[in-house]
């Protein structure tokens, strides 16, 4: 490794409490990208993103897109020009903070507090994703300090519609392609299996969101007038839906299953070495009995293998008291989340062809589709995982876990098709850290050695 790592070590270690202090007041920001009150709070969350990078040698600089800003930085590193290349991403927009009184503390007035495994600070956007960037930002100021910059050429991207879909982003990537050449991208958006034990992402499921819209009369009708002749459009499409899955779990959807590659034994292997407890996993969330497909691991099901769920269904009248009428449409909300292997239009024309083979005489349907991203796979075997292991060991003392995640990471399959750039999957969250709920939360203990984390992988990758 090269020789600045201990200093930079001990310089984190050092600055640990200054390095609290900007998380807290990053934090206080309440960037919010989904309300429009909110727009120029996300500017002033790219904005101190921005000033923190050029106060680290970083050519930085917050560019429009036709929502929020996104911020852009480069760095040249002092390795030289023939050095790795990274591209580090994040996002500094947060969830929505409603309902407040489910808070212990108000959202966006960080709350430093002991919890059982030390301090945690309790605030929206403090893992997600604020506090997952600042273990990378605080690893490139201990480079700086100690080295005078990271021995890697840098690029830095951060964006502010991460939860609301990303929307601008794709057009951005296109259009500044050439400014984010890199090897590899580098992304803090995910967990580690437990606090001792850090862990890379290496495969994340994809999507396909759709909508199912069925008609049937012409209006709505009167129950006891027309009950027990004129179809019931809710009654139909309650059948639909209730035959998406057979006894054994498995989803009925012409071709679902088309590409879906079995578990490694090696997978298995690790997997069930980690000694899963499926039950207190559903109990803390007031269940029991575990569902889908039978004859399958929990892990398994929830990394390795694709899922149909119907995520909403309306129709007919849902207001106060009663009135009896059968409903003219009906309309249910369906996602697929897809495994590596699976082609997400091919799954999303098996939805419309469910659905057309289950519909009778006199009624009609029409399946939109509002999105489709494959499930991506990282190749475990890549020098930058190899990398990546080998810092993570360093720093907790045994080896990182390569592990699945159920759900779906956009910008990593749009980094993938628009700049051809893999992506190093190295997060640290926690499964209690409240994502998206009230409380959320980061612990300190995290943070630091995240960013350890972050300033090993820097000399790992830059090599001796």
């Amino acid at each position: 490794m090269t020789q600045p790592l201990p200093a930079i070590l001990a310089h984190l270690d050092e600055t640990a409490p200054e390095a609290r202090a900007r998380l807290i007041d990053w934090l206080r920001i309440p960037s919010v990208s989904a309300q429009p009150a909110h727009a120029a709070d996300c500017r002033r969350a790219a904005d101190w993103m921005a000033a923190q990078l050029a106060g680290l040698g970083f050519a930085a600089e917050v560019k429009p897109t036709a929502g929020h800003p996104v911020v852009l930085a480069t760095h040249p590193g002092t390795g030289g020009a023939n050095a790795p290349h990274l591209l580090f991403y994040g996002h500094y927009d947060v969830q929505p903070a409603e309902p407040f009184d489910l808070w212990t503390s108000p959202p966006f007035d960080p709350a430093v507090v002991e919890g059982p495994r030390g301090p945690r600070v309790v605030a929206r956007g403090a893992v997600d994703d604020k506090g997952q960037c600042m273990t990378w930002l605080e690893a490139f100021r201990a480079w700086h300090a100690v080295a005078g910059g990271p021995p890697c050429r840098v690029t830095v991207l951060v964006e502010g519609e991460e939860e609301v879909g990303s929307t601008s982003l794709d057009a951005f990537l296109a259009e500044n392609r050439d400014a984010l050449r890199a090897d590899v991208a580098v992304i803090s958006d995910t967990g580690m299996w437990d606090i001792d034990t850090p862990a890379l992402t290496t495969s994340l499921r994809g999507m396909v969101y759709s909508q199912i819209d069925v008609r049937a009369a012409s209006r709505d009708l009167h129950s006891g007038m027309y009950g027990g002749s004129a179809r019931n459009v809710i009654n139909l499409l309650t059948q639909i839906l209730g035959d998406l899955h057979d006894e054994d779990g498995r989803v009925r959807i012409p071709g679902f299953y088309d590409g879906v590659r079995e578990l490694t034994n090696a997978q298995r292997v690790e997997w069930d070495a980690l000694g899963f407890d499926e039950a207190a996993y559903l109990r803390a969330i007031g269940l029991s009995v575990p569902v889908g497909e039978k004859g399958r691991g929990a892990l398994e099901r929830l990394w390795a293998r694709p899922t149909a769920d119907i995520n909403g269904i309306w129709g007919g009248y849902t207001g106060e008291g009663g009135k009896t009428v059968i409903a003219a449409e009906a309309h249910a909300k369906l996602s697929c989340r897809l495994v590596p292997g699976q082609d997400p239009q091919k799954v999303a024309e098996g939805i419309r062809r469910f659905v057309a083979d289950r519909l009778p005489p006199d009624c009609s349907a029409e399946v939109q589709i509002f999105s489709t991203t494959p499930g991506i796979e990282v190749p475990a075997d890549s020098r930058w995982v190899q990398a990546a292991r080998r810092a993570l060991q360093a720093e907790y003392g045994k080896p990182a876990l390569l592990m699945g995640c159920g759900g779906s990471i956009p910008v990593v399959e749009s980094l993938r098709r628009i700049l051809g750039l893999d992506s190093l999957l190295v997060g640290f969250g926690l499964e209690d850290d409240q994502v998206h709920s009230p409380n959320e939360k980061f612990e300190m203990r995290c943070l630091h050695q995240g960013a350890r984390s972050h300033a090993r992988l820097l000399a790992e990758i830059a090599g001796p």
